[in-house]
């Protein structure tokens, strides 16, 4: 590692009388990655763009060098060298790749009008240097999300970036992607750029990191060499408290079936599955990226089309042709998007809340305000949201947060089959105990659960039994004595090749 490049030193930062950051401090050193940890809501989001000019710290200075600088803008982060790589990622998707490596910057020629043969060729160039294969003159749109990354990671070498901010860089994409973009990382820190690396994943943060910092309600806590420190360390860094039991299974006695589906297609997706569901189980869905986990489990819901199958609730045949179809047969999908398909961005955390179950809300033809407030009040608390009030848009919130509001949201509806497809994606490990708390609650409430995990320790450690789907079809079904990392891997690549 080389000499630090980038510093924040006493950084504050409130919004609406709440301090967010009080007297946080980061240093990066170039050729290093430099772990940033903590909780949804720890302060991190906040840190990060603040140093890309999204927003301004209302005390503390920003160090370049060694030099105060100003960050009005990510436009002025670009010109000091620092770019960030958004566990959203935003492309153009109507505009080709090397369009978007050059976007806001194209090199114009002598009528000052974009050069795009030199754009073009200088993305073919700067690919070249990062040994990637991708098609320059794609659309974004046509293009998958690692491949997105590897576009973002171009921008940021064609602005030669010193430090580069990776903010969940592995949420979305597969594991082999996933060992790409570790490759390139490694080139990065070889050409002595700094990364500043965001992720809940444990076993990346061992693997890649230098150094940890972590940050716990918008406080620094502890800075230090990885080597320095274990999974159990860090955790309590993070929370305030240990954690001994990761997963906190509950054994509850199995009721009678509950959920069962028999013969279920969906056309090109899912094909001639079966499944039988017990109140007080957990039934884990494994398989790998692709093999219809969430086609099934969204077709059940009642969205999209299916070739065949029938559905049975208590024994008792339903038709679930639309989720509120769904919803009225007593079952909740917590979606794998919540972004996209969970919540209302735009809505309050009280409007996110209520929006299915209003029915339930009414008193004389109306809306009780009082009993919806005190209702939303009461979820809040019990699954630890963090938030100023139920107003608040649920678009402020960490993403930890922004999940319990989809939680409660259909607890509110009082469903006795609850499917959970990936719900501890992208959040800290205090949100995911929390998740996982509330997943026991069900099932000791006599409620049956489907979980859809691609964390194999988490798909062992909740689940009951667990179903293998390879290619749309079920390979397997194991039952707990039979679970290994190895036994599951084997039935989801059973179609491979």
């Amino acid at each position: 590692m080389g000499e630090v490049v980038l510093e924040a030193r006493g950084v504050d930062k409130s919004f609406a009388g709440i301090k967010v950051l009080d007297d946080v401090s980061l240093d990066v050193r170039s050729g290093e990655v430099h772990a940033l940890m903590g909780e949804n809501g720890a302060g991190k989001s906040t840190l990060m763009r603040i140093l890309i000019g999204v927003l301004r710290a209302d005390a503390g200075q920003i160090l370049i060098d060694s030099r105060p600088v100003r960050i009005g803008s990510p436009r002025q982060a670009l010109d000091l060298g620092i770019a960030m790589i958004h566990q959203e990622l935003n492309p153009v998707a109507d505009m080709r790749v090397y369009e978007n490596i050059f976007i806001g910057r194209e090199p114009r020629g002598r009528l000052g009008l974009a050069d795009l043969g030199r754009m073009r060729r200088q993305a073919v160039a700067l690919l070249e240097t990062m040994d990637v294969e991708l098609p320059v003159d794609a659309y974004m749109r046509d293009l998958s999300v690692a491949q997105c990354q590897q576009v973002e990671i171009a921008k940021a070498l064609s602005v030669d970036a010193r430090i580069v901010i990776m903010d969940e860089p592995t949420s979305a994409i597969t594991d082999d992607d996933a060992e790409n973009l570790f490759t390139q990382i490694q080139r990065l820190r070889q050409a002595g750029v700094g990364i500043i690396y965001i992720s809940h994943k444990m076993e990346e943060i061992f693997r890649i990191a230098d150094r940890i910092t972590v940050l716990r309600d918008g406080q620094h806590v502890v800075t230090g060499e990885a080597a320095d420190f274990d999974e159990p360390m860090l955790i309590k860094s993070m929370v305030g408290r240990s954690i001994d039991d990761v997963f906190p299974k509950r054994e509850v006695p199995l009721g009678e079936p509950a959920f069962e589906v028999r013969h279920w297609s969906v056309p090109n997706r899912v094909h001639d599955v079966s499944l039988t569901l017990h109140r007080g189980e957990i039934l884990g869905i494994g398989g790998l990226v692709g093999a219809g986990r969430s086609e099934l489990v969204e077709s059940l819901f009642g969205f999209g089309p299916r070739s065949g199958g029938t559905v049975l609730r208590d024994g008792v045949e339903v038709h679930l042709r639309r989720p509120a179809d769904a919803i009225g047969s007593g079952i909740a999908l917590i979606t794998e998007d919540r972004k996209r398909t969970g919540l209302n961005l735009k809505g309050s955390v009280l409007e996110n809340m209520t929006l299915p179950s209003l029915s339930r809300l009414f008193s004389g033809g109306l809306i009780a305000p009082r009993r919806e407030r005190r209702t939303v009040t009461h979820y809040m608390q019990s699954l630890r949201v963090k938030a100023t009030s139920p107003n608040q848009y649920v678009a402020e919130l960490s993403g930890g947060n922004q999940q319990k509001v989809v939680l409660a949201k259909w607890m509110l509806t009082e469903p006795d089959v609850v499917v959970f497809d990936e719900p501890t994606r992208g959040i800290d490990v205090g949100a995911k105990r929390d998740i996982y708390e509330l997943i026991g609650d069900l099932v000791e409430q006599g409620k049956a659960v489907i979980l859809i995990s691609s964390e194999m320790g988490e798909l062992i450690g909740l689940s009951d039994r667990i179903m293998v789907l390879a290619e749309g079809s079920c390979t397997g079904t194991l039952e707990r004595s039979e679970f290994s990392q190895e036994a599951i891997m084997e039935l989801a690549s059973r179609f491979e090749g």
